[in-house]
């Protein structure tokens, strides 16, 4: 009987889900994953998955009616276990109603009720062992993507067709939310001699435009222009990224690229900040209004953002020269 695992969180959630993917398969063979439509490509080539579902919660599925929809379509399936590293009523509520005997989360879930097993979930240890936490397995699961020869291809041929050198940075200005954007990207690019890509999704556009505009060292602009397997094959060709908190950075620990990380309003203890062994993280910890929130709201509660603006581009240009004269 095979493996569920429901993960429909935001995209950088998704991404650090895969060392539980690998971990599981490695148990019971290749899972069966359910996820949101602008994540399912990310996991469709994985090697630990088997099937992707697509469960589109805020269009066609949004509601409790979106959620019996998506356990009828479980339901048929007849999995012996589901695994939920996304403490949502929805997921929990889903893999009940589907008659799914196992089900596997957090204890401090909102939707824990709806368990069979429950998970200590350790706010003092990063985001992928906790998530290995509940299959039992060690912290030796890599982040992963399922990048393959023609995602490769197209990220060389899109870089060959836009004129980028082989020795390139990475940025990632956006961010789905407004107050973790560090505003100098625009003045990093100007500070550097290296040549820039930025990159993001489509909503990210403009600001790689002016990041662009400024680039001393010359640049272009990705966000957007690729899928997301190709951008992440992207980001594992270029000799640094600079990202705020934001799912570029996830993908990048994915692909080993180095990464000098810039966190606001939340903070690296929260776990999802990068580890690899030549990542920077970057903060104004001196700050006692950090954090203000799980995920960085919409706007600065106290009205100055000085956990950005307070963040100096001559930090990171000092955390990038040892990045780039290594490579």
């Amino acid at each position: 009987m095979p493996t569920l695992v429901i993960q429909t969180a935001f995209l950088g959630d998704v991404i650090l889900t895969t060392p539980l993917l690998s971990a599981l398969a490695e148990q019971f063979g290749p899972v069966d994953v359910v996820t949101t439509p602008g994540a399912a490509a990310l996991l469709e080539s994985h090697p630990a998955v088997r099937r992707v579902i697509q469960h589109d919660k805020h269009r066609s599925e949004r509601g409790v009616r979106g959620v019996f929809r998506l356990a009828q379509r479980l339901r048929a399936e007849g999995y012996a276990r589901a695994y939920l590293p996304h403490r949502s009523w929805r997921s929990g509520l889903a893999a009940q109603l589907a008659g799914i005997p196992e089900r596997i989360g957090f204890e401090n879930a909102p939707a824990r009720w709806t368990y069979t097993h429950r998970v200590r979930r350790d706010p003092g240890v990063h985001e992928v062992p906790r998530l290995l936490a509940l299959a039992g397995a060690p912290d030796r699961y890599p982040v992963s993507l399922g990048i393959t020869l023609a995602d490769d291809a197209g990220a060389a041929a899109w870089l060959d067709l836009a004129g980028v050198p082989r020795h390139f940075i990475a940025m990632a200005p956006g961010s789905i939310w407004a107050t973790k954007r560090w505003g100098k990207f625009p003045a990093l690019a100007a500070a550097l001699d290296t040549f820039v890509v930025t990159v993001g999704g489509p909503e990210d556009r403009a600001l790689g435009d002016e990041v662009v505009a400024a680039a001393r060292g010359g640049g272009v602009n990705a966000a957007g222009a690729l899928p997301l397997r190709v951008s992440a094959a992207l980001l594992g060709r270029a000799a640094a990224l600079v990202s705020n908190d934001s799912a570029p950075m996830h993908m990048a620990q994915a692909t080993g690229t180095p990464t000098v990380a810039l966190f606001g309003p939340t903070i690296a203890g929260f776990g999802f900040a990068p580890r690899g062994p030549k990542d920077v993280v970057l903060d104004v910890a001196t700050l006692n209004c950090r954090p203000c929130s799980p995920h960085g709201p919409r706007v600065c509660p106290l009205g100055h953002h000085h956990c950005m603006t307070q963040l100096d581009v001559i930090r990171v240009v000092q955390a990038l020269q040892p990045l780039l004269t290594s490579t």
